[in-house]
């Protein structure tokens, strides 16, 4: 299987502080924003946005996971704050790539059943096939591929990458 890399570590890492400004420029009146990321892949770019954002800011930085099974989105979402520590807050939720938009939409979902102060997405990659009505406010790419094309994300501390195939 051929693979393409579209982002390697370094380009990954400017499009993840490239985000982080456009975060703090959105709530730049905020006093606190809860960067949310979808478990796994999504959650370590929420980490990683949210180091940046303490690091450029002075918003406090409030990181929460969401748990969700991508395969079966309807299935129970969890997250690690309860629904008072992210009530009436301005709430970012992140995850690595947006393909059809159906994690999005479910996790936007799940917020929604507490009063936010606003709620934007943020995403590394775009692809541009969504079955719903979300669109990603922060991307750091957005790549137009055919249906059958898949991109796989892999982050870590030492080499991140994105790639095609």
């Amino acid at each position: 299987m051929q693979r393409s890399i579209i982002l390697d570590h370094l380009q990954i890492e400017h499009k993840v502080r490239r985000i982080a400004f456009q975060i703090y420029e959105s709530n730049a009146k905020e006093k606190e924003v809860v960067v949310a990321g979808i478990s796994k892949n999504g959650f370590i770019l929420a980490k990683q946005l949210a180091a940046i954002l303490s690091e450029i800011s002075n918003l406090k930085v409030i990181l929460c996971e969401v748990t969700m099974d991508k395969e079966n989105p309807r299935n129970e979402i969890h997250t690690s704050l309860k629904p008072n520590e992210y009530a009436k807050k301005s709430l970012v939720l992140v995850d690595d790539v947006l393909n059809s938009g159906t994690t999005l939409i479910y996790a936007v979902k799940f917020f929604l059943e507490v009063p936010l102060k606003r709620i934007k997405t943020a995403v590394l990659v775009n692809r541009n096939h969504k079955k719903y009505p979300i669109k990603a406010d922060f991307k750091g790419l957005s790549l137009s591929t055919s249906l059958q094309e898949h991109i796989t994300v892999e982050l870590n501390d030492t080499e991140s990458i994105a790639y095609l195939n």
